[in-house]
């Protein structure tokens, strides 16, 4: 074995030496190291080093790297590059090169040792565990040493797809950094996929319309398409690789051509409008088909489907080019915004074909000319179906033209897509909680009540990190305002401490927990807020500690008669942060920064929304931590007091046991929320009500009998929340209707929501999931102000 490596070490100096003469030094070199390496193909040849060293002195077809990025178009050859890197210092160097494309099937990394040779593997045809680097590109962190000159070799191979030669080299500070550009990059690319998928494809559930229903699906395939040229699929779905994950790039990629065509037929109409053109995108439909099959039947077949599919992608285009000159010749109405969207796709997909052909040079914009085409066309489609959303609203639902006209102001449509986001997270959300509810309160046998308490419990977080994004944009813009009402302080805390105490437990931790005896009964302030502070910290302080102990302590010192200061201390024995690290942890996304982040896990946002939060409140924060041994962080929040002890609280903590007799309509089209409204409200014998799924039979409901109070959600099928509020402040009812008071109970916790419904003359809102204790409160307030006014 000693004399194996002996000869494979002296072919390596041997072919190394007459391969090349140029070494790279990062001090004294001019230019990249992409100029200081050459290449060769050898074909079918699929060489180990040693066979590769020993054939180097007879291969005559080495050639030098063109640009930073050089590609060589689609290939399922073999390829090797080489290129040497001097160390003239007294200290290791470390680097991170990153070098071919993510979706590249094979990539081997060789390094020169005193000792021998050291081989790194990455490319998608292994285990994403296996890679040096657990990162979607292939990248290898090499390490010269002090006064030394090394050899590097670098194995190429694809199925078929394009190869490229980048060699990138970075230190790390500097990679990690390119990293953090990128993922915003990609960040606002993928964000802007999955806001316009999201939205059309809920537009398809009202409307049926098939446009609807295609483009939204062709969205997400450009998503899948990209996320797969960009190594996440890798990474995230399939990181054991695999059939699909080796198929995955053309999967996706006839897939985004066959539901464009589609949409583009739906959408001008080609069957109706030109059935000439209409056989052509036939054809094609049966040429993805046929190209699937060539992809399913042998792996040989790929690398004659990469071109075709790339060049079949092309025709696609011209054939709704064609279509749409053909249409405006023959004087048939087409979307400005459709053929302006078009045009860009067009070109960004020449670029990124004529590119993967190597026909034009690789730089950022030639290798992201897709990300480029596909969102202007994404911009200019979608401003092209809000005119036809307009046209199908006007002649099915005319009573709905306002809510047509917002939906195509597209400065409100992040507002528009974040307000049904909330509603739709937060509605099964409210379904899982009530039902978690009812259970605890039903089961007397402790470990089915300790299962659904952590049900209980994982949707609280859950509904906490979905708190944490749709504040994320307000806060950047400083628009994060505090909504006031009563509370009580030592619930919240208990329930939101046993939540992470289960957890804390999972992971064998110990969890200590003292709360001041003094802590005021019910305090003014926001509670969500107050409850989203405590749980960002423990969150953390769970997570990143694995042994020892998390501990959580609250001391209240009365300020004065009406104010209290909590001053909460929450402590761990952790990984602690290091000291270079401690200025940027309240900035957005800090833990990209850190080498642990895949393991650990997170969203990134939870200190910097503590922070703003502890402002809105006027308190502060501070923490302290040593890498190795713990962090420990200290919240001090002025909060008004309402009252001191229980036993002085407002009339709003009175029993239900007290409720007047009151009959309460419930406006709810979610059947599991209407199942969780009737077990809230039937806890009391002296509250009758009546169910109904929408506006238009509340507003009947309430012409054929006398109410109490409504429950009104707001997103509703026939006529919403709003309609019907604005219909029974209209006093077209009657006068006693028109003052019925009126909660706004609804998933949506938009604060430009909670402002709405004060200003159409709701009297209260509150959000899903539904507070039994806050619920019940808002009621008897309601109604004993109704009852003094009356």
């Amino acid at each position: 074995m000693k004399q194996k490596l002996l000869l494979l070490c002296a072919y390596f100096i041997c072919a190394g030496l007459s391969a090349q003469n140029l070494i790279y030094n990062s001090s004294t070199s001019k230019g990249e190291l992409y100029e200081y390496a050459d290449f060769i193909n050898v074909g079918e040849n699929d060489y180990s080093l040693a066979e590769f060293l020993q054939q180097q002195d007879t291969f005559t077809g080495f050639n030098s790297l063109k640009s930073e990025n050089h590609s060589v178009g689609f290939t399922s050859d073999h390829y090797w590059m080489r290129f040497k890197m001097q160390n003239i210092t007294d200290v290791p160097i470390v680097y991170y090169l990153e070098t071919a494309r993510p979706v590249t099937d094979k990539a081997d990394l060789y390094q020169t040792l005193d000792s021998g040779i050291i081989h790194f593997q990455s490319g998608d045809q292994i285990k994403f565990e296996d890679r040096q680097i657990p990162h979607r590109s292939t990248v290898f962190k090499i390490m010269l040493s002090p006064q030394t000159v090394q050899q590097f070799y670098i194995h190429l191979k694809s199925d078929g797809e394009t190869i490229n030669l980048p060699l990138a080299l970075y230190s790390e500070t500097a990679f990690w950094i390119m990293n953090y550009k990128q993922q915003l990059f990609l960040g606002l690319f993928y964000g802007m996929l999955f806001l316009a998928g999201i939205i059309y494809l809920f537009f398809y559930i009202s409307l049926k319309a098939k446009s609807f229903l295609y483009y939204g699906i062709y969205v997400f395939s450009i998503g899948l398409l990209q996320s797969t040229l960009d190594g996440f699929i890798f990474q995230y779905i399939f990181p054991n690789g695999g059939f699909f994950n080796d198929k995955a790039v053309l999967f996706t990629a006839l897939a985004t051509n066959f539901f464009l065509l589609k949409y583009c037929e739906h959408f001008l109409s080609v069957q109706t409008q030109l059935n000439s053109s209409y056989k052509w995108y036939k054809f094609f439909y049966v040429v993805i088909g046929i190209l699937l099959l060539m992809v399913l039947i042998s792996p040989k077949m790929m690398a004659f489907v990469y071109p075709l599919s790339n060049i079949n992608g092309l025709i696609s285009l011209s054939l709704i080019l064609t279509t749409v000159f053909v249409m405006r010749y023959k004087g048939m109405a087409v979307d400005s915004f459709f053929s302006i969207g078009i045009f860009f796709l067009v070109v960004g997909l020449l670029g990124f074909v004529m590119n993967n052909l190597s026909l034009l040079p690789n730089n950022f914009y030639t290798l992201n000319s897709a990300k480029f085409g596909s969102g202007l066309e994404v911009i200019f489609l979608s401003l092209s179906m809000t005119n036809l959303i307009k046209r199908l609203r006007e002649e099915k639902e005319t009573s709905q033209e306002e809510a047509l006209t917002n939906s195509e102001e597209i400065s409100q449509l992040k507002t528009y897509f974040m307000s049904n986001m909330s509603h739709e997270l937060r509605t099964p959300i409210n379904a899982i909680m009530g039902i978690a509810e009812m259970q605890l309160s039903s089961r007397s046998d402790q470990e089915h009540k300790k299962n659904y308490e952590i049900i209980k419990n994982a949707s609280l977080s859950l509904l906490s990190n979905i708190n944490d994004i749709l504040d994320f944009e307000k806060i950047e813009t400083n628009a994060l305002e505090l909504t006031m009402e009563d509370f009580d302080p030592s619930i919240a805390l208990n329930q939101i401490s046993r939540n992470w105490k289960l957890e804390a437990e999972r992971k064998g931790l110990k969890y200590h927990f003292e709360i001041d005896p003094e802590i005021p009964a019910i305090v003014k302030g926001d509670a969500v807020r107050f409850v989203q502070i405590i749980n960002n910290v423990l969150c953390n302080a769970v997570k990143f500690t694995t042994i020892g102990q998390v501990k959580f302590t609250l001391k209240c010192t009365f300020q004065s008669k009406n104010h209290s200061r909590f001053s909460f201390h929450i402590a761990d024995t952790g990984i602690g942060i290091k000291d270079d690290m401690k200025r940027y942890m309240y900035d957005s996304f800090s833990q990209m920064r850190l080498d642990h982040k895949r393991q650990i896990g997170g969203i990134g946002l939870g200190l910097t929304i503590v922070r703003q939060l502890v402002g809105l409140f006027k308190g502060t924060i501070k923490f302290e931590s040593k890498e190795g041994e713990g962090t420990s962080v200290f919240i001090d929040l002025p909060i008004e007091v309402v009252a001191r002890h229980r036993e002085y609280a407002d009339e709003s903590v009175l029993t239900i046991s007290l409720f007047p007799e009151m009959h309460i309509l419930v406006v709810e089209d979610n059947v599991l929320n209407q199942m969780v409204m009737k077990k809230l409200l039937g806890c009391s014998q002296n509250i009758s009500f009546v169910v109904v799924d929408n506006g238009q039979k509340a507003v009947e409901a309430l012409e054929k009998d006398a109410y109490d109070l409504i429950l009104m959600d707001l997103q509703m099928p026939i006529m919403d929340g709003y309609e019907a509020t604005q219909i029974i402040r209209s006093g077209i009812l009657g006068s006693e209707i028109e003052d019925i008071p009126i909660i706004a109970v609804t998933a949506d916790a938009m604060q430009e929501t909670r402002q709405k419904v004060l200003e159409i003359g709701m009297n209260d809102y509150m959000t899903k999931p539904v507070d039994k204790e806050v619920l019940m409160k808002k009621i008897y307030q309601l109604r004993s102000l109704t009852s003094k006014t009356a």
